[in-house]
C-alpha cells in the first residue's frame, strides 16, 4: 500500500519584520464633521479617533500592499526568492476577482502562491494563523501575511455613525521558520447570525462612475460594542491558556484598533500589568480594519518602548461577525 510522503513539522515559525504604509493625506476631525452632523469633541468622547488618514487615487489597496510588504522584507532581510506565499487580508479590495494577492506579488517580483483573505478586522489575525502554520509544516519557507483597506472606498462620508471612523492604509509582516517558536496557537470563531451589524448598505445613491448605487459600510455602533467587550476578553483569555502565558507575562496588548472605548474596556476586564503596553494607534490612524493590527504594532516598536521577543497579544475581530487571536513574539 502507497503511502504520502508529508513534511516534518518544524519547530516553530515567527514574525521577522514589519513595514507599514500610511498615505500622505491626514484628515482631522474637522474636516469630516463639515459633511456630518457633529464635532471634534464628539468623536474624540465616542471613538478616540483625533485624525485618520485618506489614500489618494493613486493609492490603493495593491499599491499600499505592495510597499508595506516590501519594508517588511527589508526589515526582515528577505529577498524575493524566499517568499513562498502572499496573504493578502482585505474587506475594501473593490474589484473582488481576480484576486488582488497575485498582483502585490508580481510587483514584489515575487513568483509564489498568493492568496486574498476576507475575514475583515480579523483577517489579518486569520492569515497570521495559516501562515504560521504552513511554515512550521514546511509547506512554506517564507510567508508575507499583509493587511491592506482603502476604507474611504467604501464610507459614507455623510453616515454620522460611521464617517468619522475608518481610515486608510496598509501594514506586513514576515512569517519564517525558527528555532524556538514564536507564534501561538490561534483561537479564532465567528457568530454569522450578527452579520448584518456591520455589513454594505447599497441606499447611498452615488454615481462614483457608475451610474448604480454604490454600496457603502453601515454599522450598528452599540450593538458592535456590547459584542466586541463580550467577546474579545473571553478569546483574549483563551489565546494566553493556548500560548500557556499569563496575561502579566504580556508585554504588549495589540488589538484591532476599532475604538478606544473597546480597548480601554478589555484592557480593564483584562487586568493588565501596568508594565503591559497598549495599542492606541487608533488615535491618529482611525480604524483601518485588516490593517490596523500591523500599523498599531509598528508604531509601538517604533517609539522603542517594546524589543525583539517581547510577547503580544493580538486580537482581531469585527464584520462577519469574526474574530481570532494569538499570542506572538515581537520582531
Amino acid at each position: 500500500m502507497s503511502r504520502l510522503r508529508v513534511p516534518r513539522s518544524r519547530t516553530g515559525s515567527r514574525v521577522h519584520g514589519v513595514g507599514v504604509y500610511r498615505p500622505t493625506r491626514v484628515v482631522g476631525n474637522d474636516e469630516i464633521c463639515a459633511r456630518i452632523d457633529s464635532s471634534d469633541e464628539w468623536i474624540r468622547r465616542r471613538s478616540g479617533i483625533v485624525t485618520r488618514h485618506f489614500a489618494g487615487p493613486d493609492e490603493t489597496v495593491i499599491t499600499m500592499a505592495t510597499e508595506a510588504a516590501r519594508k517588511a522584507m527589508a526589515q526582515a532581510g528577505t529577498d524575493q526568492g524566499d517568499v513562498d506565499m502572499v496573504l493578502l487580508a482585505s474587506m475594501s479590495f473593490l474589484e473582488q476577482a481576480p484576486a488582488a494577492a497575485p498582483r502585490v506579488a508580481r510587483a514584489l517580483g515575487v513568483d509564489a502562491g498568493a492568496l486574498d483573505i476576507n475575514a475583515a478586522c480579523a483577517g489579518f489575525c486569520y492569515s497570521l494563523a495559516l501562515a504560521n502554520t504552513l511554515v512550521r509544516t514546511s509547506e512554506a519557507h517564507t510567508v508575507l501575511v499583509i493587511g491592506s483597506e482603502k476604507m474611504s472606498d467604501i464610507t459614507d462620508p455623510e453616515d454620522r455613525s460611521s464617517a468619522f471612523v475608518f481610515g486608510d492604509g496598509a501594514g506586513a509582516v514576515v512569517v519564517g521558520p525558527s528555532e524556538e517558536p514564536g507564534i501561538g496557537p490561534v483561537v479564532w470563531g465567528s457568530d454569522g447570525e450578527g452579520h448584518r451589524l456591520i455589513a454594505h448598505n447599497g441606499s447611498w445613491l452615488s454615481t462614483r462612475h457608475t451610474s448604480r448605487p454604490w454600496p457603502t459600510l453601515r454599522m450598528a455602533g452599540p450593538e458592535v460594542f456590547r459584542w466586541a467587550t463580550r467577546v474579545v476578553p473571553e478569546v483574549s483569555r483563551r489565546a494566553l491558556d493556548a500560548a500557556g502565558l499569563d496575561v502579566t507575562d504580556l508585554a504588549a496588548f495589540i488589538p484591532h484598533q476599532a475604538n478606544v472605548r473597546i480597548i480601554d474596556s478589555v484592557a480593564r476586564t483584562l487586568g493588565l500589568a501596568p508594565h503591559t503596553v497598549v495599542a492606541k494607534d487608533i488615535v491618529r490612524a482611525g480604524n483601518t480594519s485588516a490593517a490596523s493590527i500591523p500599523l498599531a504594532m509598528d508604531d509601538l516598536l517604533s517609539q522603542g518602548r517594546l524589543t525583539s521577543g517581547d510577547p503580544a497579544l493580538l486580537v482581531g475581530f469585527g464584520a462577519g461577525l469574526t474574530y481570532a487571536a494569538q499570542v506572538v513574539m515581537l520582531p
